[in-house]
């Protein structure tokens, strides 16, 4: 069963993602200009300002730098509260905020090592596998 989630976004370079996901590979953009590894999705390298760019897939495996609950219904009963969010390192240096996945907020701890599972979702635009992570 497909667990609802907030509307994700779409378009240029976020379909592409979300494709890949979808094939259980984690990639990022990463410039063919400086080789910089760009997350969230950008239309230009942040670095050098350069427009070409691909996805690269990671490794998946990850730490957690930071994280927090969150008790207000900002999604209007879609997530119940309270929901835990991480901030995790990907071994590759980009930084990106998921959801764990079979921990607790209290289980967590600095610089724990994580690593990617994609989880059946559902939003208004349809079915997708959500990058989530577990303990490594």
């Amino acid at each position: 069963m497909r667990q609802k989630r907030p509307s994700r976004t779409l378009g240029p370079g976020h379909d592409e993602f979300w494709a890949w996901c979808a094939k259980g590979e984690l990639r990022v953009q990463k410039c063919e200009g400086c080789g910089k590894l760009l997350w969230p999705v950008l239309k230009a390298c942040d670095a050098c300002g350069g427009g070409a760019m691909h996805f690269e897939r990671m490794s998946g495996r990850a730490k957690v730098v930071s994280w927090a609950s969150f008790y207000q219904d900002y999604y209007r009963g879609i997530l119940p509260v309270p929901y835990d969010t991480i901030l995790v390192e990907l071994e590759e240096g980009p930084l990106m905020i998921s959801n764990p996945d079979g921990f607790a907020e209290s289980e967590i701890e600095l610089g724990m090592p994580v690593t990617v599972r994609f989880l059946p979702c559902e939003d208004d635009a349809g079915a997708f596998e959500l990058p989530v992570f577990a303990r490594a």
